[in-house]
């Protein structure tokens, strides 16, 4: 199933899709090398931007919370995959504690929450959810849209405090599908018996986008001389702002300079590529920090003087009320695909090291340089499935369905040997690994 997708056929996206194509076995076998060294997050999500002259991820998730936007086709490839994961940690296992966000209540989020326990199960996993929350003392249902119902209960620590789970489950594999946000809750600290997946250091009470771009300009680099293309072709220019206050007016000069830099990098690429139709912009978002929360468009240092008000404050605060003061300047990338007129950007979802789907967001009130992951997307669901997955080496450079979802996958797949490269880094048990 393709959904009736308008893209940019321009020339150098053209030009990078038949160089990765022409290098698919040297690229795959660069893969096979990269996780023989490296750990891949458990599960992981990568939003991609496709601006005709470029291809590069501007997002990269570590809690995945659309499962439930995947094509249905696409559950036995994440079946299998899961399947893959969880034998790395334990070959053994019978029960996974899958623990959830907070807000419980969004309906769509739910269904997420239902289909990553569908995965499991098939598996061969008992699963059961358990909460952070607070206000749940007791086994609550949670009616989902088609009528089923989930059950969340209170997490507990063991009698020797040494394992979590719930009053009459004890778990081998505790999956988080709660970004920690709100910071790194008692309970789930000092587990060593269990395995904790992904680790606490990927939760947004200690995870920093700027560790991730750095270690994704490496692998873009390795990347670019592996198939001899410009890295910039996969990778936006970034920089970073830290001990800013938005309220206070703090930080704000530092923030206009980094933005005129960036901004003369990125003409000058445009030149070098005689890229004429687009003005540059670069994207201020915080280094910590998701749900498309305090993010603007900056096409002129002059507008980071001059914020609103009501800028300010969205700059100030992002999910769980917590403050914003180190920021990202990401060079922007334009998306130039859309579905029924609505600008829509491509989000692939992988469990382990391998592409399990994806789907495309789509915002018919946004620009083709906004955030769109903002109330009011919608999701349109892809299947990278075996006739799709597989490239058509034959075909004409853009014209081919399963060429365009290929590429999108290795492009995606470069974000999630990054985010395993900044998972060691920042690890703060590196012997445990």
């Amino acid at each position: 199933m393709v959904p009736h997708l308008v893209t940019a056929l321009t020339g150098p996206l053209l030009d990078l899709e038949k160089k990765i194509l022409a290098a698919t076995p040297a690229i795959e076998r660069w893969f096979r090398m990269e996780w023989q060294e490296h750990t891949p997050p458990f599960y992981c999500s990568v939003d991609l931007r496709n601006a005709g002259y470029k291809l590069a991820p501007v997002d990269t998730n570590l809690f995945p919370g659309g499962f439930n936007n995947l094509a249905t086709e696409m559950l036995p490839l994440a079946v299998q995959a899961a399947m893959a994961a969880i034998d790395k940690y334990c070959p053994d296992a019978r029960n996974l504690l899958l623990v959830p966000e907070g807000h419980t209540r969004n309906p769509h989020y739910l269904q997420n929450v239902a289909r990553l326990m569908q995965i499991f199960r098939q598996t061969g996993l008992h699963v059961r959810l358990g909460s952070l929350s607070p206000e749940i003392t007791q086994p609550t249902p949670l009616a989902l849209p088609d009528g089923n119902m989930l059950v969340v209960e209170p997490l507990v620590r063991s009698a020797n405090g040494r394992r979590v789970g719930l009053k009459d489950f004890d778990p081998c594999t505790i999956l988080l599908n709660n970004d920690l946000s709100a910071g790194i809750p008692s309970i789930l600290e000092n587990i060593h018996e269990q395995s904790l997946l992904p680790p606490l250091h990927a939760g947004w009470a200690l995870r920093r986008k700027s560790n991730h771009l750095a270690a994704y300009d490496e692998v873009a680099k390795k990347f670019g001389k592996l198939i001899d293309v410009d890295p910039w072709m996969v990778n936006p220019f970034h920089s970073k702002c830290g001990a800013i206050n938005f309220d206070e007016d703090q930080g704000v000069e530092c923030l206009a300079d980094n933005v005129t830099m960036l901004l003369a990098k990125i003409r000058k690429k445009y030149k070098e590529y005689g890229i004429k139709e687009q003005k540059p912009f670069v994207i201020l978002k915080p280094d910590a920090g998701t749900y498309g929360m305090g993010i603007l468009t900056i096409k002129d240092a002059s507008e980071v003087r001059e914020l609103t008000r009501a800028q300010r404050q969205k700059m100030s605060v992002i999910k769980d009320g917590v403050e914003i003061s180190d920021v990202i300047i990401q060079e922007g990338v334009p998306t130039f695909e859309n579905i029924k007129d609505a600008v829509a950007e491509p989000v692939v979802y992988m469990i382990d090291r391998y592409v399990v789907g994806g789907f495309y967001r789509i915002h018919a009130e946004r620009g083709i340089d906004q955030n769109l992951n903002a109330p009011g997307s919608q999701y349109v669901p892809l299947a990278f499935a075996q006739q799709h997955a597989v490239p058509d080496l034959k075909a004409k450079p853009g014209t081919a369905a399963p060429n365009r979802f290929y590429v999108y996958g290795v492009v995606a797949r470069l974000g999630l040997i990054a985010a395993s490269l900044e998972m060691e880094r920042t690890d703060p048990n590196p012997e445990v690994y």
